[in-house]
Order: structure tokens, then C-alpha cells, then sequence
């Protein structure tokens, strides 16, 4: 029956009952829900009639239009009413009105003051959310009432409880008196959950608020406290984040427990007190803000007191980016720390997040970008705790120009002037001049290219001071002019092939790559900028066996490479790739980096094979070697796969060998790499990392982990072997520690720190499922 203004006369009217269905299973009961339709399921089916009445698959939001008012619907076994006053339900007693409905056995409503009340099996719903008791008093069009003893579900949420009385106060704001809060899916031994004496909670601002609150985990008090306050869904709230507990056999018992302030929609803070039972208290602060054209982060870490070291230890990481407009930046990055082993003995989280044990950027500098013009002028210095020779640059200015197509030519020119200083007292020091122009005319066509280019490469130097990594008799002031000249060419050619059922496209890339440069002694120019190439591909097809400005090889050298690809002829993806390429010096190059460095370092005749293919949508594998011909002997090889047969079964394997060389200190690189996740059982999931130094027989890092995920929480637990890098010793020390991280989902869902690691370790990694919330207050509409 519909009420409106007007009732009719008293009268007793005889409703068909109405009929339930429920499934129930013995023991723990999950919460009821529903997923909601999409697409075109969800669209009502229009019925022939006088009235065009659809038949709608789902209950949706349908909102008033402008000026109506939301129909009150009454239904029940029998119903007594007085006209303009009010009306009586019993039996399967309901009022409904747009998003509340009041059920229950007996029921009573005023017209006037628009109050149910219900007596008996009792259920309020009000905008999603579900209170069940004995008896109910609700305002309906407010929104406003009390309901005693109830357990309740908060719908959009996934949050429910039971109390001794819940208060709404409007159709987002209640509270709960003597109550519970729980996320998990079991309603009768839940997991996890919270007590305390009122509860408020929010679902406008998405906040609940505990006061004098308990958080039990499996019947086992975890934390108490006057004041809790914790998010109602996955959206960014202030409140506490995870704990992270770990043990070490350098700080031994470590509590981390991060406190999150959500300060704006562009800023945020995180403060987090620690606790080391070997070392003592200290406290970071991670600072994050982004602006329409500026952003930045800043970390702070502090320890008043380390019981082991009886000093004062910190570390200060601040790093600012600034959109100036018209092709103008700034920035900063600082970055210090009071001693070399901050890094490996207090690492946590966000603290640290600076990339090297030994060296420490500070810089700050403005850049320009505007069409063919790059410009940067900075200010560089380091913060170093050994003999490392690094440079400060107090300043540098550098220029570039590049244009492109201009008559078919391609041409530009890179200017730099830097002062480089030093602490060291027995380095060089002194200022540079650089002035590099190049031209190039490359010729492309369909299926083949050629490309000749001419390079100069101009370094004046003006030193004020000697040092001794020069050799004697080292002039002040001197200038080094070095031409070079490239030739670039290759080719390509494509067939159709169909190989084990499939069809594919198969290239064939021949490349030749010709470069000369003269001689000229470079011996006494000082090495400020400079180191030897990195191994690779890439670095084949380039004219100078040196990075930075203060050598440049000679050579009068080939390089052929031949390339031939597989690609999917239906997606374009590439499902394999073969590399064999030879380097061959027609003449022995001579510009070694250092100048008692053997020739042989710099030679690069050898040969070179790589393979990378795909074995279907989840096996991958790549593997190269370089062989020097000249001395007989492998220089590198990496062999690597990769197999992730599903979701969180993933499986890599890798190799690494570097032979010795002055620029690796004569240390070899000689390493096996084993990383995985993969489920062992229901809900549990390992994690395992092992780098194994075959030439020292010592395992330099490990890690073994176990992930548990329920509905509702999921505890993590990790065993780690580190290396102290900034050991001065001879042979590196090492550090073992366990980490425990568990989540209440629903409570705080936050990682901050133990799941960083294993995405660190594991590549592939996928962290395990989460709750997912309804979507709709109709997901569970009774």
C-alpha cells in the first residue's frame, strides 16, 4: 500500500504473506553479498502495457527529479490505519522510503513525526547500511534514531559489529555504544577486530573513530588506546599504518609503527617512532607535497643516541623539482648522513632513500629546454666517507644544440666549462673547457641506411693545482683536439615463416659500423669526469671506448653485427631475438684510462653472441657472452630466464661472470641468481631470493619469505643475509634480520616496508589479493 497525505478510513487489511528464501551452512556463516550487474545485463526490459512499465534485473539508483518527493511504501501481513495520523503493521512489518526501510514484527508509524517504530526481529537499513535488534525509534525522511542491542553491517564499507545501542544521527554519522568492528567475512569468530566503548562513524569523511578502543588478532590483544582512528575504505585517511617488527643480529629487536597524516589531497606526512633494542629510539618523517608546477619530498631520520656506536646519528634526503614556465626548471637534491654505515645499519622503508653507501649527492641547478637548446647550470658536490675520487662540480654550465634534417644534414655542438674541486689534498684540481660540434648526413631508405658522421672533440684545461694521479711534469694550463669520423650502415630484410603451427615474420639486420680516430697522448690530462665503458650491445656501436670528457679513444676499428628476429605476425609482438657481432681493431689502440694502465684493457677485438625469446606468454629467457679473441679467453657472459606460469607463481634464474680489470679493481664478477614466489598451499605463498658469489663461495644476500592472506588479514614474514658494502675490511661483513608485517584489511591496508622488499627481490612479484568492497548500497538489499 501507498500512504500519502490522505489515509483511509480505519480499516484491517488481509496481506498475502510474504516468503523468504535463505541458504544457510552449518558452523561460520559469512556475510551475505551480492555482486551488482554491469553492461547490458543491468538494463531494464521494457513491458507492453498502458502504463510502460520496465522490468528493471536489479535494484539502482534512480535520483528525484527536482521537486518530487519519494513515495512511502507500508507492507505487512495486517495493517490499521487512521486517516492524516498514523498506521499499524504486524506480521512481516515494512516501511520503505527511497533508502531506508524499517522491518520488522509489529510497527508503528506517525504521520505527523514522521517516526517508525518496530518491535520485534527488527531490521533498520539507511543508505546501505543494516542494524538488526529487538526494537527500533527512526526518524525516516532525517534519517535519525536509535536501535537497541544491534548488530549491524556497514554496506559500503564491509565493515559490521554488534553493541549495546547504535544512534544514527543522519544518513552518514553514527554512533555505537559498547560495540565491535570488524572487516572480516565470518560473523562468528572474526580474525580480527576492535572493541571500545563508542564508535563513531563516518561515511561521509570516510572515518571512524574508536574511543577506549582494543584491537584484539585471533582472541589476543594487540593494542589499546583512548583514541583510534582508522579509514572505512581503501581512500587515503590519517590514522596508524602497519607495524613492522623485525630481528637482527646488528640492532636485534626492531618495532617500526608509522603514524599516516593525510594533511591534502597534495600533501601528506608520515611520522614513524622506532624502537631498536640494541641501538635505541629514533624517529623519521617522510614529507611528500605535489603543486601544479612544483613537487617534492623530503626525509628525515634520527637517532639521539645509538648505544653501540655512543653517537648521534641521521640522515636528511631532500629532493625539489620546479616547473618555471617557458622551458625553465629547478632543482634540488640534497642528500647527507652523520657516518658511511647509516645506510646498512639503520635502512627502513622510506628513511634512506639515497642509492650509494659511499657518496652522497648534493645538487642544485636550474635547466632550459626550448627547441633545439638544452641548457643546465648546476652546482654538484658529495659527501664521501672513503678514498673515492669523485669530483665536485663548483659550478658547470652546460650547453647543447641539435638540429635535424636541415638540407639533409644533421648537426650540433655541446659546450661545457666546469670547476672541479676535491677534498683530497693529492688530487688535481682545476677547470675544463669543452666544446664537441658534430655533423652527420644519414641517408635512410626502404630497407637499408648510411649514415657518415664527423666529430671534434676540443677539451682546454686550466689547473690550479698538481696532484699526484697525473704524471710528473704535468703542465697548468694545455688543450687536447681529438677529430673523429663514423660510418653507420645496415640493412633489412623480412620473409614470412611459419614455425610449430605458427605464423611469423622473420627479419634479417645486417649492420657495419667503421670508426677512426687518431692517436693523441692524453696521459697527462687528469681524470675528472671520465671511466671506461660499461660491457654491452649498445656500447659496440660507439666511437669512443671511454664515457666522460677526458678520453677519447683512438681506434681504426669495425664492428659487424648480424641481427635476425621473429616477430608475431598476428599481435607484432617479438618472440625471439639472435645477436652475433665481432669488434676487430685493424690497428692496437693506445689511450689506456690510467697512464701505467696495459693496452690490453683497452682492446676491443672480440666477439659477441646474445640471445632473448619468449616460449609462449609466460617463459623468457636472454643470454650473451663476449669473447676476446685477442687474448683467448670469455671477458663477459649473462644467462638469465624468467617462468610465470600464473599469477603469483613466478620463477627467475640468472647468471653473471666479469673477468677481473683495472676498472673493477681486479675483482671478478662471478654470480648465480635465484628469485621466486610461488603458492605451497591454500592462502600461503613463498618468497626467496639467493645471490651466490661463485668465486668467493659466499652467499652475498638472501631472502626467505612466507605470505599468509585471509579475507580479512595477512601476516608476512621474511629471513635476511645482507652485506655491509661500507665495511672497511678486507672481506665485506654481513648482517642477518627476520621482518614481520601483518595487515588488517579494512583497518589499515597500507604497506610500509616488508612487501617493498620482495617487489626489491623478486621481479615478477605480485602481492596477494585484497577484499574487494561492494560497490552499490543495493549489494545486499534485503
Amino acid at each position: 500500500m501507498i500512504l500519502r497525505s490522505v489515509f483511509p478510513p480505519l480499516r484491517r487489511l488481509r496481506l498475502r504473506p510474504l516468503v523468504y528464501f535463505m541458504l544457510c551452512a552449518a558452523g561460520c556463516a559469512p556475510l551475505a553479498g551480492h555482486a551488482q550487474l554491469v553492461g547490458a545485463a543491468a538494463v531494464a526490459e521494457p513491458l507492453d502495457g498502458v502504463w510502460g512499465f520496465r522490468l528493471a534485473p536489479q535494484l539502482s539508483e534512480q535520483p528525484l527529479r527536482a521537486g518530487d518527493k519519494p513515495v512511502t511504501a507500508a507492507i505487512g501481513d495486517s495493517m490499521t490505519a487512521t486517516t492524516g495520523t498514523d498506521v499499524s503493521l504486524k506480521g512481516h512489518a515494512q516501511l520503505r522510503r527511497y533508502a531506508s526501510i524499517v522491518k520488522g514484527d509489529a510497527l508503528h508509524y506517525d504521520i505527523d513525526s514522521d517516526k517508525a517504530d518496530a518491535y520485534g526481529h527488527v531490521q533498520l537499513v539507511d543508505n546501505g547500511n543494516v542494524f538488526e535488534g529487538p526494537d527500533a525509534h527512526f526518524f525516516v525522511d532525517a534519517s535519525e534514531g536509535t536501535i537497541s542491542v544491534p548488530k549491524y553491517r556497514f554496506q559500503l564499507t564491509g565493515g559490521w559489529g554488534s553493541a549495546q545501542r547504535a544512534d544514527l544521527i543522519d544518513s552518514e554519522r553514527t554512533v555505537v555504544h559498547h560495540g565491535t568492528y570488524s572487516t572480516c567475512q565470518c560473523d562468528a569468530t572474526p580474525a580480527w577486530y576492535l572493541k571500545a566503548s563508542e564508535f563513531d562513524i563516518d561515511t561521509g569523511n570516510d572515518e571512524g573513530i574508536a574511543h577506549d578502543g582494543v584491537l584484539f588478532f585471533q582472541g589476543v590483544p594487540l593494542l589499546a588506546s583512548p583514541w583510534l582512528s582508522f579509514p572505512l575504505s581503501n581512500a587515503r585517511r590519517s590514522g596508524l599504518l602497519p607495524p613492522t617488527f623485525s630481528f637482527s643480529s646488528t640492532n636485534g629487536a626492531d618495532i617500526s609503527l608509522p603514524y599516516y597524516f593525510d594533511l591534502a589531497p597534495n600533501y601528506d606526512l608520515t611520522l614513524t617512532p622506532r624502537i631498536m633494542s640494541r641501538r635505541g629510539e629514533m624517529l623519521t618523517a617522510d614529507f611528500r607535497y605535489l603543486q601544479p608546477n612544483d613537487s617534492g619530498t623530503i626525509s628525515l631520520a634520527y637517532l639521539p643516541h645509538d648505544a653501540i656506536t655512543n653517537t648521534a646519528r641521521y640522515s636528511i634526503a631532500l629532493n625539489q623539482t620546479w616547473n618555471l614556465g617557458s622551458g625553465l626548471g629547478a632543482y634540488v637534491n640534497y642528500n647527507r648522513v652523520s657516518d658511511s654505515t647509516v645506510v646498512t645499519d639503520l635502512a627502513s622503508g622510506l628513511a634512506f632513500p639515497t642509492g650509494s653507501t659511499t657518496l652522497y649527492q648534493q645538487e642544485a641547478g636550474l635547466t632550459y629546454s626550448n627547441g633545439p637548446w638544452t641548457v643546465l647550470a648546476r652546482e654538484q658536490r658529495w659527501q664521501s666517507f672513503s678514498s673515492d675520487d669523485t669530483y665536485n662540480r663548483e659550478p658547470q654550465l652546460n650547453v647543447r644544440y641539435a638540429r635535424y634534417d636541415v638540407g639533409g644534414f644533421d648537426f650540433g655542438a655541446e659546450t661545457d666549462a666546469t670547476r672541479f674541486t676535491i677534498s683530497t689534498s693529492d688530487m688535481t684540481q682545476g677547470n675544463r673547457f669543452v666544446f664537441n660540434p658534430y655533423v652527420s648526413y644519414p641517408i635512410e631508405r626502404p630497407g637499408w641506411f648510411i649514415t657518415p658522421k664527423l666529430a671534434w672533440h676540443f677539451a682546454a684545461y686550466d689547473l690550479t693545482s698538481i696532484g699526484t694521479d697525473v704524471p710528473a711534469g704535468e703542465p697548468k694550463t694545455f688543450s687536447v683536439n681529438v677529430p673523429t669520423f663514423t660510418l653507420d650502415s645496415g640493412m633489412r630484410f623480412e620473409r614470412s615463416v611459419r614455425l610449430f603451427g605458427q605464423s611469423y615474420i622473420q627479419t634479417l639486420e645486417p649492420r657495419l659500423f667503421y670508426v677512426y680516430t687518431p692517436y693523441r697522448n692524453q696521459n697527462f690530462a687528469p681524470l675528472f669526469d671520465t671511466a671506461t665503458a660499461d660491457f654491452g650491445l649498445t656500447e659496440l656501436f660507439m666511437p669512443n671506448s671511454f664515457v666522460g670528457n677526458d678520453r677519447v679513444s683512438d681506434a681504426n676499428r669495425v664492428t659487424a653485427a648480424l641481427t635476425t628476429r621473429f616477430i608475431d605476425a598476428a599481435t607484432g609482438d617479438e618472440r625471439a631475438r639472435f645477436i652475433l657481432a665481432q669488434q676487430y681493431d685493424f690497428r692496437t689502440p693506445q689511450v689506456t684510462l690510467e697512464p701505467d694502465d696495459p693496452i690490453s684493457t683497452v682492446a676491443r677485438t672480440g666477439v659477441i653472441v646474445g640471445a632473448s625469446y619468449k616460449l609462449g606468454g609466460n617463459f623468457s629467457a636472454e643470454q650473451a657472452v663476449e669473447y676476446n679473441q685477442a687474448d683467448h679467453y670469455l671477458s663477459h657472459a649473462e644467462a638469465g630466464f624468467g617462468w610465470a606460469p600464473a599469477a603469483q607463481h613466478v620463477l627467475n634464474v640468472a647468471y653473471r661472470y666479469t673477468r677481473a680489470n683495472t676498472t673493477l679493481d681486479y675483482q671478478p664478477v662471478n654470480q648465480f641468481i635465484v628469485s621466486g614466489q610461488w603458492p605451497l598451499a591454500h592462502n600461503v605463498v613463498s618468497v626467496a631470493r639467493v645471490n651466490y658469489d661463485m668465486s668467493a663461495h659466499r652467499l652475498i644476500a638472501g631472502l626467505l619469505g612466507l605470505q599468509y592472506d585471509a579475507d580479512c588479514w595477512s601476516l608476512g614474514v621474511a629471513f635476511e643475509k645482507y652485506t655491509n658494502a661500507t665495511s672497511s675490511t678486507t672481506s665485506p661483513s654481513s648482517g642477518t634480520r627476520v621482518l614481520m608485517q601483518l595487515q588488517l584489511k579494512g583497518f589499515s591496508q597500507v604497506d610500509n616496508g616488508l612487501l617493498n622488499q620482495f617487489r626489491a627481490n623478486v621481479p615478477g612479484y605480485t602481492p596477494t589479493s585484497t577484499v574487494t568492497e561492494p560497490t552499490s548500497r543495493f549489494s545486499d538489499y534485503p
